[in-house]
C-alpha cells in the first residue's frame, strides 16, 4: 500500500462530493466493529475531527478473517473507494479493498464500547484523548487558543514570551513552586544557619511563575499593547474542581488605558473566541450540548451576542444581600466573592455576563490602582453563567509613591520590586490589563465542570502523572 498518500477524515467530510468514487487511503484507530461471516462495518477515527468514517470490509479482501475479529483501539491503514450513501444514517462510507493493521490492540484495552466515568478516564490520561469527550475538549482547546492569537494579532498586539522562572511574586500570595539545583538532603548553609541561595544556580531564590503580568507591563511600556499566553503555576493545596497547580493564562497589557478600556478589550476578546469556536467546533459543541450540558449551545450563542453588564462591588453586594441566608458563605462588605456568589449574581440576578468593579483594596493585589475613595481599587472581574469568574483585571497603579506605600502595607519590600518601580520612574503612564485563566474559559465553552478534563495532563494536588 502506498504510504505517501493519506486523506484525513476531516477532509472527507469537507469535500465528500468531490471525493466520491475516488480511491483514497485513510489511517486511524478503530472505535467499533460489527462483523458477520461475509462483511464487517468498522468505525474509524483519526483525530482530525469529531466524526468517524465507516469502513465496509467485504469477505474477499485480504486477511478478512483476521480483520473481522479486530478489537477497539487497533491502528489501521485502509485503501478503498468512497461511496455516497444519502439514504443511510451516515452520508458516505469507504468500501475497502485493502486494510493493514499498523498496530494491534489486545482485548484488555480499557476503552471498550461503553460509557466510562470521567473519574476512570483520569486514571488513564495517556489513552483518554481517544474518547469522544476528551477528544472534543482538546479540539475546542486548540480552536480557542488559535482564536486568542488571531484576536490579538489582528489588533496589532505584540505576543510576549515572559519568563517561567522568576524571582517576582506577581500575586503576593506566596503560593509559588521553588526552583533549585541545591541538594535537598544537605543544602549549603549561611553562617546564620539558613539556606545559602548564593550557591544555587541563579544565586538567589527563584520560583515557577504565577503570572507574566509584571514582565508584561515592562513590555507594554515599550510596545503599547502586548499579550502573553503561557503556563503558570500555583502551589495552592486545593482539591476543588476549579483549581490546578499548572494552568495556562492569557494576559494582555495596554498602555495609555484605564479600567473601561480594559473591560472593553476583555468583552471583545471573549465574544471573538466564542464566535470562533461556535463556527469551527460545531460537531464538538453539539456533542457537549447533548451529553454534558443541554443548555450549553443556547448559553454560548446568547452570550456571544449580549452586552456584558457592569456593576460595582458595592452594588453587587446590595443585590446579593437579600439572598444571604441561602449562601454557604455570608455576604458582607469586605469579603471576597465566592463562586456561589458569582454564579448567583450572573445566573439568577443579572442573567448575563457581568463585570464587577471597584473591589476593596484589602482583598486585591498590590499593583492595582487605588481609587479616590481610599477604600477600593480600580479592579474588575468578569463573571459568566455556569462558571463564575473567568477574568480578573485592573488598571495598574502608575503613581510611584502610592505603589511603594502599597507594597509596604502588604508586607513587601519595595527594593525587591526596583525594576518594576522603574517603570513608573522612567516614562510611566496609565495602563491596564487582565488575566484570563484559559481552562476556566474552556470549562465555560464545553460545559465540563472539572478543570482536569480540559487539561491534557492535569497537575493537581497530589497528582503529577505522565
Amino acid at each position: 500500500m502506498d504510504h505517501s498518500e493519506r486523506t484525513e477524515i476531516r477532509e472527507i467530510f469537507a469535500a465528500s462530493a468531490q471525493l466520491a468514487g475516488r480511491e483514497i487511503t485513510v489511517c486511524g484507530w478503530l472505535r467499533t466493529l460489527r462483523a458477520s461471516k461475509d462483511i464487517a462495518f468498522a468505525a474509524l477515527n483519526d483525530g482530525s475531527c469529531f466524526l468517524n468514517l465507516q469502513l465496509v470490509l467485504g469477505a474477499k479482501i485480504p486477511d478478512f478473517s483476521v480483520l473481522r475479529k479486530l478489537g477497539a483501539g487497533a491502528a489501521l491503514r485502509a485503501r478503498g473507494t468512497l461511496t455516497l450513501t444519502p439514504d443511510a444514517a451516515q452520508p458516505f462510507e469507504l468500501h475497502v479493498m485493502e486494510c493493514v493493521v499498523e498496530g494491534a490492540c489486545p482485548s484488555e484495552y480499557p476503552l471498550q464500547k461503553k460509557r466510562h466515568s470521567m473519574e476512570f478516564l483520569r486514571e488513564i490520561g495517556h489513552l483518554r484523548p481517544r474518547t469522544n469527550t476528551i477528544g472534543a475538549a482538546m479540539r475546542v482547546r486548540s480552536a480557542a487558543a488559535f482564536a486568542v492569537h488571531q484576536f490579538f494579532n489582528a489588533r496589532g498586539f505584540i505576543c510576549a514570551h515572559t519568563p517561567i522562572i522568576t524571582c517576582a511574586d506577581a500575586e503576593g500570595a506566596g503560593e509559588m513552586f521553588r526552583v533549585t539545583t541545591l541538594d535537598m538532603e544537605k543544602p549549603p548553609r549561611t553562617q546564620a544557619g539558613g539556606v545559602d541561595y548564593e550557591k544555587d544556580f541563579f544565586a538567589k531564590p527563584t520560583y515557577l511563575t504565577v503570572s507574566g503580568q509584571l514582565q508584561g507591563e515592562a513590555m507594554a511600556m515599550a510596545f503599547g499593547k502586548i499579550y502573553t499566553f503561557g503556563p503558570t503555576f500555583r502551589a495552592e493545596h486545593s482539591y476543588t474542581q476549579r483549581h490546578a497547580a499548572e494552568f495556562w493564562m492569557i494576559e494582555p497589557e495596554i498602555a495609555f488605558a484605564d479600567l473601561a478600556d480594559d473591560m472593553a478589550l476583555a468583552e471583545a476578546m471573549v465574544k471573538y473566541v466564542l464566535h470562533s469556536v461556535l463556527e469551527r467546533c460545531s460537531e464538538e459543541l453539539r456533542f457537549f450540548n447533548q451529553y454534558v450540558d443541554t443548555g450549553l449551545l443556547g448559553r454560548l450563542q446568547s452570550v456571544a451576542g449580549a452586552r456584558f453588564a457592569r456593576l460595582s462591588y458595592t452594588q453587587a453586594l446590595e443585590l446579593l444581600r437579600p439572598f444571604s441566608d441561602s449562601f454557604r458563605y455570608p455576604v458582607a462588605w469586605g469579603c471576597d466573592l465566592q463562586t456561589e456568589h458569582e454564579r448567583f449574581l450572573t445566573e439568577s440576578i443579572v442573567g448575563a455576563p457581568v463585570f464587577v468593579t471597584d473591589y476593596p483594596k484589602e482583598i486585591k493585589a498590590f499593583y492595582m490602582r487605588q481609587n479616590d475613595d481610599g477604600k477600593t481599587v480600580a479592579a474588575m472581574d468578569l463573571l459568566v453563567p455556569g462558571v463564575g469568574e473567568i477574568i480578573g483585571g485592573s488598571q495598574r497603579e502608575e503613581r510611584l509613591e502610592l505603589l511603594e506605600e502599597r507594597i509596604r502595607a502588604m508586607g513587601g519590600d519595595p527594593a525587591q520590586y526596583a525594576w518594576y518601580l522603574d517603570l513608573r520612574r522612567y516614562g510611566g503612564c496609565p495602563h491596564a490589563g487582565f488575566g484570563l485563566g484559559f481552562e476556566r474559559l474552556l470549562m465555560y465553552l464545553t460545559g465540563l465542570t472539572n478543570i482536569r478534563d480540559v487539561l491534557p495532563f492535569p497537575r493537581t494536588t497530589g497528582t503529577a502523572a505522565y
